[in-house]
């Protein structure tokens, strides 16, 4: 019907009013037993209108796409134009319509290697991304991104006795992550040194993150997420060592050492729940044998709604 003219589809609102779907799932499902009239009515409503508008609404969007796309709207007719929406674009546009320009770049971050640092804390915030660390560096903090309009920024303090770096993604308005495949992806590579004790905490959205800090002293891992995958893989422990997890729906996977004192506590909701070795104590809390004589121990907290957590021995 869009294409022989009969109607005038958004396609755009696919990705901007995705949350329609959750208030009209949420209506069904809070209705689902009622068989009143108005309840009836209250949910075919909702249904027809959602749809409404997805399909028909129209709201100027301007400089908003998924993940990876920046486009800009000319909306004149002649062919003299230029992008002008795009302050650091001066490519000529003979299009009569929005073209989607696509700006992307690779950067590198580090910060050299001091032995002062004794404890370092590692801060990562940004969604729609996916991290990946499983090697070493002589630098303190490296990392390689392929990325959007020079999406990250890093900086570094002191607190007390603790070296601070933050890793974060910049005020993205408009400029989103989106590929057809995984190259054109916002791709983070992290190294970390092996000599401090690291505090890593990750505030992400739809992220999909893979860590391997089996090679490190890990003090702690706080990870705070939506929908994403989620795997971090730990070495031997500290006297102690806190994993934290809080998701949305996500796919959750911590791998600790076969012979480590582990404990579990899930306060998970719906979720399921995997920890394959472990002696449950309590409603919600599980053990490796062992684990009160140990000297070295890792505590693991996560909740989460409805996601998949694993906890696996390697």
């Amino acid at each position: 019907l869009h294409n022989f003219g009969y109607i005038h589809f958004q396609w755009n609102n696919i990705w901007h009013l995705w949350p329609v779907f959750l208030v009209i799932g949420g209506v069904n499902l809070l209705f689902a037993n009622n068989r009143s009239p108005w309840a009836t009515i209250l949910k075919i409503t909702v249904i027809v209108g959602g749809f409404a508008l997805i399909l028909f609404g129209n709201f100027n969007y301007r400089n908003h796409w998924w993940p990876g796309f920046r486009y800009h709207y000319n909306k004149d007719n002649d062919d003299n134009d230029i992008n002008f929406d795009d302050g650091n674009d001066n490519d000529s546009d003979d299009s009569d319509s929005g073209k989607m320009v696509k700006v992307s770049g690779d950067s590198q971050f580090r910060e050299p290697f001091n032995a002062a640092v004794k404890v370092a804390q590692l801060n990562i915030k940004g969604g729609a991304t996916t991290y990946r660390l499983n090697d070493t560096t002589a630098d303190l903090f490296s990392a390689n991104t392929h990325e959007f309009h020079g999406r990250y920024q890093f900086t570094t303090h002191q607190e007390d006795s603790v070296y601070v770096m933050d890793f974060i993604m910049k005020n993205h308005k408009g400029v989103w992550g989106w590929g057809d495949n995984n190259n054109d992806a916002n791709v983070a590579t992290i190294k970390l040194n092996t000599n401090p004790e690291w505090e890593v905490n990750i505030d992400a959205g739809a992220t999909d993150l893979d860590f391997d800090l089996s090679k490190y002293k890990v003090r702690s891992v706080k990870i705070n997420g939506g929908a994403g995958a989620f795997k971090v893989k730990v070495g031997q422990p500290l006297a102690e060592t806190n994993i934290n997890v809080s998701t949305g729906a996500s796919d959750v996977t911590i791998d600790v050492p076969s012979n480590a004192a582990c404990h579990i506590k899930s306060d998970s909701g719906l979720s399921s729940n995997t920890f394959d070795g472990f002696n449950k104590m309590s409603n919600g809390e599980y053990e490796t044998s062992g684990f009160e004589s140990a000297k070295n121990k890792i505590y693991i907290h996560i909740s989460g709604g409805i996601s998949d957590f694993k906890v696996h021995k390697y």
